[in-house]
């Protein structure tokens, strides 16, 4: 785990980093709020699809080949795609750049598989807990560096995201080892590495179907926060880079000590179900708060009063990990990280319009705060779906 964990961190750090600037320097290129939202959009679409496809394609050639030259093919292609938005002249040089990085940055299900690889089944919910704080952490570095950054020029933060990519792969290839033996890999398909045929056969799954519905609610409430935030707090408080890489440290703050931290602990004394139960009514909550604020501090506050919401996440994973062998690890991972990759289109989809047609509104306008709104009713109704599916009888094998 040592050796992922820090594979995942340096990964974060490099996404990070473009995070809070990404979406100002696209305003470069454009002429209104409204064009601004609906090309920032476009191209985190562009980067959700190639993911989409390529996470549990990623996921299967990794059961066959190992993890090792998966992520390291990853890591490579991430220093490239963050080097081209470094240098792009133009818009349409950025989608090149997006496309590259969408297909480098399918790894996570890489990396969940390693975590997998290496744990054992009582223990894989507390060691997604632990890629999740190793992605927390790399958020309390990342945004901030490149709000900082980005202070000083919009393209600066682009270099140094590409050479810690680059040297994550120098990493990965001196020190990272294999972690799935030659006797456990499984001979490739491309029934496998089919987006849609690994999320049916998790979804025909009675025992874990209706968990699987759950986190795609929540994965596609949490993307369209993550798609419209930097804009929206540009919109309702002026903030630029600077501001929004506090605001985002903070986030990997909190995200870090909960999922790093209490999250064993609260599993253990609660259990997997409560904490998601309990994570999805907070966070519910909480992002209608976030849309009803008017001050930025206001954010700060509201992110400390969510972090039980962080740990539903992994507690999710850890459920429906447990429900699989070990020789179908990799392709799951694959098939959960294309529910993420599924929501990175769908969500910019929804979130970045509608943010569109309410950017010219005051920012004190309540209105504002639509994409909050709809997160918060996502994420009830994912608290809904799970209290029935938990309370349901189990029925351990698919339909």
């Amino acid at each position: 785990m040592r050796f992922i964990l820090v594979v995942v961190f340096i990964d974060v750090v490099g996404i990070g980093i473009a995070l809070p600037v990404l979406p100002i320097l696209v305003g470069e290129y454009t002429a209104s709020r409204e064009l601004q939202t609906y090309w920032y959009g476009a191209l985190f679409i562009t980067y959700g699809v190639l993911q989409f496809v390529c996470a549990p394609l990623l996921g299967a050639l990794s059961d066959r080949f190992g993890r090792r030259p998966l992520l390291l093919w990853s890591l490579l292609g991430l220093g490239l795609h963050f080097l081209l938005l470094a240098t792009a002249p133009s818009l349409w040089m950025m989608f090149v750049a997006r496309i590259i990085g969408g297909m480098a940055g399918a790894s996570f299900s890489v990396a969940n598989a390693y975590a997998s690889d290496v744990s054992a089944p009582e223990a894989r919910a507390k060691s997604f807990g632990l890629l999740g704080a190793a992605f927390g952490i790399g958020f309390i570095f990342g945004p901030m560096l490149g709000g900082l950054l980005g202070g000083i020029d919009l393209r600066l933060p682009f270099f140094v995201a590409a050479a810690l990519s680059l040297l994550n792969a120098a990493y990965g290839y001196f020190v990272v080892p294999e972690s799935l033996p030659r006797e456990k890999r499984r001979a490739f398909s491309l029934a496998n590495a089919n987006p849609f045929a690994a999320l049916s056969r998790l979804a025909r799954r009675r025992d874990i179907g209706g968990v699987v519905i759950v986190f795609a609610l929540l994965v596609l409430a949490q993307i369209i926060v993550q798609s419209t935030w930097v804009l929206y707090t540009h919109f309702r408080f002026d903030w630029g880079p600077r501001e929004n890489g506090f605001a985002l440290f903070f986030v990997g703050v909190v995200t870090a000590v909960v999922q790093g931290a209490m999250l064993g602990p609260l599993i253990r004394r609660l259990g997997e179900v409560r904490v998601v139960l309990a994570g999805l009514t907070v966070g519910a909550v909480a992002y209608l708060l976030y849309g009803l604020a008017q001050q930025g501090w206001m954010m700060y506050a509201i992110i400390f009063g969510n972090f039980v919401s962080y740990a539903a996440g992994p507690a999710l994973q850890g459920i429906v990990s447990k429900a699989l062998s070990a020789g179908e690890q990799g392709v799951t991972m694959g098939a959960l990280s294309s529910i993420n990759s599924l929501m990175y289109v769908i969500a910019p989809a929804i979130g970045t319009p509608l943010l569109a047609v309410v950017s010219h509104l005051p920012p004190s306008d309540w209105r504002v705060g639509a994409t909050f709104y709809l997160s918060a009713a996502l994420v009830a109704t994912a608290a809904l779906v799970a209290r029935r599916h938990f309370a349901a009888p189990r029925t351990a094998k698919a339909v």
